[in-house]
């Protein structure tokens, strides 16, 4: 179901630099990356292979060239100004809107934790991919832009407002999301919104790392952690986090998962 070697999906470039792992590029490099309808299929297709896949156990999310996603393509979007989309609310949001919201959606659902090397700007659409990944890595060059308000849209697009303040703090996020202001790489770093700030050269080779030390981990057990964060970001209480917690470690344990683990972690 997922081929070892190089292939092209539309403008994305998806490959298995090492087993398990799945790199996907976003391949539009004289764009900045800009997300565009032909973009969002492609994601589609990638997403329903990653569903189905039980060999790729990490994603790696990137960009080509000097930017890891610019958001829409705004310039494209103008040109079609007069589409009959842009008549109709129920059309756009059916047809536009839900369509570039369920990227963040199909980034959730597949099993696998997904790591965002952030090598240049990400900005709009590009920031909500980078929120929605599990761990963030970026270079010096790269910075965010939450630049939704500076287009005259609500600061609240693709998740935006879900993940941002679960990663910074209202405060913080409300700034950012208020102002569209760009949020270099350390300060980034500071305040917690992404891991790791290293040279771009080494991006992709710390991704690796970390999905290597991932790959040893049982599979259950990634995928469970992956969906225990997302419901417990949203659970009603502690107690609702907690019962979905004892779910996960009772099917794991019932596998035969935590028995292979203990028992390999013995013999070291």
């Amino acid at each position: 179901m997922f081929e070892k070697e190089l292939i092209e999906i539309g403008p994305l470039k998806l490959e298995q630099p090492v087993a398990g792992v799945a790199l996907i590029t976003m391949n539009r490099p004289e764009r900045l990356n800009a997300i565009t309808p032909e973009m969002i299929e492609a994601f589609e297709e990638v997403f329903k292979r990653l569903e189905q896949s039980d060999d790729i156990r990490v994603v790696i999310l990137t960009g080509a060239g000097r930017g890891f996603c610019s958001g829409a393509d705004i310039m494209e979007a103008a040109s079609h100004v007069d589409h009959q989309y842009f008549a109709s609310a129920d059309k756009f949001l059916r047809k536009i809107q839900e369509r570039y919201g369920g990227l963040i959606l199909g980034l959730r659902r597949i099993p696998q934790p997904v790591i965002a090397a952030v090598n240049g700007p990400a900005a709009g659409g590009g920031f909500a991919l980078a929120l929605a990944a599990d761990i963030r890595l970026v270079s010096p060059e790269a910075f965010f832009v939450a630049s939704f308000i500076n287009i005259g849209l609500s600061a609240g697009e693709m998740g935006s407002s879900y993940f941002l303040p679960r990663l910074v703090g209202l405060s913080r996020a409300s700034e950012i999301l208020f102002t569209g202001r760009r949020v270099p790489a350390d300060e980034a770093e500071r305040i917690g919104l992404v891991s790791k700030v290293l040279p771009k050269e080494d991006l992709i080779r710390e991704a690796l790392d970390i999905a290597k030390v991932m790959l040893g981990k049982s599979p259950g057990g990634l995928r469970l952690t992956k969906s225990v964060l997302d419901e417990a970001a949203s659970a009603t209480s502690l107690h609702a986090a907690m019962e979905l917690e004892n779910r996960n470690q009772t099917i794991l344990v019932v596998s035969g998962e935590f028995f292979k683990s203990v028992t390999a972690f013995a013999k070291q």
